[in-house]
């Protein structure tokens, strides 16, 4: 350890400026001397013998993060994600533990002997379920590498290893987000490399939840374990498990509804599990916070098949700005019920309401010529100024319902059926900002929103492990039925460019405050309003199948193919009196996908073919015979990607890791038609390709390392002439960064104290970039976090400060957005 200071100290010293800290921890020489740094010379160390074994279910299923220990030493270790264990120890007689919360603790005497392996028979089994066992660390002790997670269920729409899996993805673990401070799956995001926030959430019906871009493309969070979970709002991490973040287009397993090219994010919640438990925190902190959360589990009857599962959390916060506020109440509940050995049955809720003031958000009213200035900074604007009143608020509510029946057909073969239905309403005045020619005067400006947006999905799955031949094979065959809704009407006072008033930007501002709730109603009844709808009601009917072979114990082949048709139906618009037009379209989305696993377990290397697709629908296309515009249906827009790259799991586990290369090329875009006006042609094309890589690592005992860095090339290579050539307005920045270091002392008076730091950097950003408006920039940023924080078996004490250097920094979705300064937070967690 002695060696690691030094060089830390030249890092520092070396750093003009925090992004260069950033990429200094992200260096793989930097990681690597991190991942040695507690290595003795070999002539130091001790020749140890080696104890390995395994750890199953009473499903005989493997058991996966149970304690291994020899009672009285300091030797021990985790189940891996197979249940198997190994470590070393000095030579004698012992008494191995193995032990998890919930369980009765098991006891073999060993004897251990210098330079042999001792195999442990036969496997130990503990007495819970499997999935009983995936839930029950909400009191387990840390993990030898804690922020890992290296299986997942939802990816790949079948129970698949990270290195079996020739796809890129990045799991956030909920006790990742515990040590953070963080409260919300949108802050969950700064820990994935290749996806930044564009646009926080505003609770706009409809579509108010937060815009990311990922690889180049916007996308929001709208899947919930693997189906439709639509949340127009801010969505609160207390039934959060783990959050998936899917790269690539993914449209073979997922449709087109819920995804963008650049992947999608799935959020996976937390599950009932067969004992009593549960915690209840309290944080409070700058502007205003208070928050109260509660997670309880409990058995319903003496068998234990009935079980339940509540999370709930109210959430209260003002902003960083003089006015404006937001009070989120969410409540999860969850319920299974094993009917036998063969049948699951499983229910779930998502019920969350939001009031508050709409977020700032600035947008362009002029060309950059004339506003003066190209770069937020430069702006004559006051970052810690709201310019509206804080009674200006609007509601949303979501009500989601989740069911699923898991049915075990065989050995090698299992049914799931899956119910998901959606529903987002709400209304109100949401306010908006325009900046104005000169860079002096501010436009505010009000609209007003009301309706609902529905969705159902059904979706049957048959998910085989089985062998032909020689050959194994992991299948899923799905069928899928969903159906989107969308009733929202929209309300614009016609009050010019102005809508409501324009303000001087220098000096006192006179009328500040008559951006209020009163004068914005006397607005709505005294103006002339124009009135829009957003209405529709799309179906699409969906089969898919995707093969897992196991060509070899360490070659593996996916092939995946699905078939979209998809159907939207003719809806009355009430303000034309017109109906839209249906129309149907059919669709083949294709994947391939090779591993080779240059190591079995430890290290492979991947590629994939993965396809996207949308609906554009019909639009006006130039007719030579009849020399007018007419109505034309436009085929499927097309994302194809080629990604290659390799994934480790080594040293026990101690590193894990992904690096990968893509390159995603869309066609059938459309674009304006520049030799007819007001038509358009499809022979548009995009390009974005790009370079990811991730690091989680646990060194030593008791320290844990994520790191990140994404760099991300995207351009508009055929395209309208005014974006022709240039990188997407919506693609956010070109570099971006992220990294956590954590400690935890693990023996002695004050187990279980810890510390936390860790950041987010991005470059410069241009969120305007058109020969028409010019070219507007957010500059790079690095936002630094830190926290403390003190877990016991009973309580958990944290002490967090976000935005440690008071950081001014902007995000936006062709706007600006400002994003909030430091602050500290408090939280007092009890177990029970």
């Amino acid at each position: 350890m002695e060696y690691f200071w030094p060089l830390f100290i030249i890092s520092l010293n070396k750093m003009k400026q925090p992004g260069q800290f950033l990429r200094s921890l992200l260096s793989l020489p930097f990681i690597a001397f991190l991942l040695f740094i507690n290595t003795p010379p070999a002539s130091a160390q001790q020749v140890r013998g080696t104890i390995k074994g395994r750890v199953l279910t009473t499903e005989n299923k493997p058991a996966e993060n149970v304690s291994i220990a020899l009672k009285g030493t300091k030797y021990g270790t985790l189940t891996d994600d197979n249940g198997y264990f190994i470590f070393k120890a000095a030579a004698g007689n012992y008494t191995l533990v193995v032990s998890l919360v919930g369980t009765t603790s098991q006891e073999k005497i060993i004897e251990v002997t210098a330079g042999q392996t001792i195999v442990v028979v036969p496997d130990f089994t503990i007495n819970i379920t499997a999935n009983a066992l995936n839930e029950v660390n909400i009191k387990a002790s840390n993990r030898v590498n804690k922020f890992k997670r290296s299986k997942s269920e939802d990816v790949a729409k079948m129970p698949l290893n990270n290195l079996e899996n020739p796809q890129s993805y990045t799991t956030v673990s909920k006790e990742l987000l515990t040590e953070q401070g963080s409260f919300s799956a949108d802050d969950a995001i700064k820990n994935a490399a290749g996806i930044t926030k564009l646009w926080q959430a505003t609770s706009r019906v409809g579509d108010g939840g937060a815009y990311f871009t990922l690889r180049g493309f916007t996308v929001q969070t709208s899947l919930r374990n693997g189906m439709t979970g639509n949340v127009a709002t801010t969505i609160d991490a207390a039934n959060l498990e783990k959050l998936e973040i899917i790269k690539g287009p993914s449209g073979t397993l997922y449709g087109s509804s819920l995804i963008s090219y650049g992947g999608l994010i799935n959020r996976v919640t937390k599950k009932p599990f067969e004992t009593s438990a549960g915690e209840i925190s309290y944080s409070f902190g700058s502007y205003g916070l208070n928050r109260v959360s509660a997670d309880y589990n409990t058995p319903l009857d003496s068998g234990k098949k009935a079980l339940l599962r509540i999370n709930t959390a109210y959430n209260n916060i003002n902003s960083f700005q003089d006015n404006g506020y937001s009070k989120n109440f969410a409540f999860d509940p969850s319920f299974s019920y094993q009917v036998n050995d063969r049948l699951k049955l499983s229910f779930e809720a998502e019920i969350n309401h939001v009031v508050g003031t709409t977020p700032v958000i600035y947008f362009f009213n002029t060309t950059m010529a004339d506003l003066g200035v190209s770069r937020a900074d430069q702006l004559n604007l006051d970052y810690k100024r709201s310019y509206q009143s804080n009674d200006i608020i609007n509601a949303s509510s979501n009500v989601n319902f989740f069911a699923q029946a898991d049915y075990k057909i065989s050995d090698q073969w299992r049914s799931q059926t899956n119910i998901s239905t959606t529903n987002s309403s709400g209304g109100g005045p949401q306010t908006y900002f325009y900046l104005l020619p000169g860079n002096d005067n501010l436009s505010r400006n009000v609209w007003e929103l009301n309706g609902n947006t529905n969705s159902l999905q059904v979706q049957q799955n048959f998910i085989g492990d089985f062998k032909i031949g020689t050959l194994r094979n992991r299948l899923v065959v799905g069928l899928d039925f969903m159906n989107d809704r969308s009733n929202i009407k929209y309300i614009d006072p016609n009050h010019g460019s102005d809508n409501f008033d324009i303000i001087n930007l220098n000096g006192p501002i006179a009328n500040y405050d008559h951006f209020n709730r009163t004068k914005v109603d006397s607005l709505f009844q005294n103006v002339p309003s124009t009135t829009s709808y957003n209405r529709y009601s799309n179906y699409n009917y969906s089969a898919y199948a995707s093969d897992v072979l196991n060509i070899t114990d360490n070659l593996l082949a996916m092939a995946s193919l699905r078939v979209d048709h998809f159907n939207t139906k003719s809806v009355d618009n009430p303000t034309t009196g017109e109906a839209s037009v249906s129309f149907s379209q059919t669709t083949l989305s294709p994947k391939f996908g090779l591993v080779y696993q240059v190591i079995k377990d430890k290290v492979s290397v991947f590629g994939n073919y993965m396809n996207g697709f949308s609906n554009p629908g019909y639009n006006l296309a130039y007719d030579a015979a009849t020399d007018k515009n007419v109505s034309r249906l436009f085929k499927s827009e097309q994302a194809n990607q080629w990604e290659g790259g390799v994934k480790l799991d080594v040293f026990n586990g101690k590193l894990s890791s992904t690096i990968s290369y893509y390159d995603i090329s869309v066609k059938n875009k459309i674009r304006s038609d520049a030799d007819h006006p007001n038509a358009s042609v499809q022979d548009g094309t995009q390009k974005s390709r790009g370079f990811e890589a991730e690091v989680i690592a646990n060194p030593v005992s008791g320290f844990n390392i994520i790191a990140g860095y994404s760099h991300n090339y995207s351009i508009m290579e055929k395209s309208s002439d005014y974006d022709n050539g240039r990188r997407p307005q919506t693609a956010g920045p070109v570099n971006s960064a992220n990294f956590w270091l954590s400690y935890t002392i693990t023996a002695g008076d004050v187990k279980g104290l810890g510390l936390g730091f860790g950041g987010n950097y991005a470059s410069d950003n241009r969120i305007l970039d058109n020969s028409y408006n010019g070219v507007f920039t957010l500059p790079s940023y690095t936002v630094l976090n830190t926290g403390v924080f003190y877990n016991k078996e009973k309580y958990r004490l944290a002490l967090n400060v976000n935005n440690l250097t008071d950081k001014k920094y902007y995000t936006g979705y062709t706007t600006v957005n400002p994003q909030v300064l430091r602050q500290v937070i408090a939280s007092l967690t009890y177990k029970f």
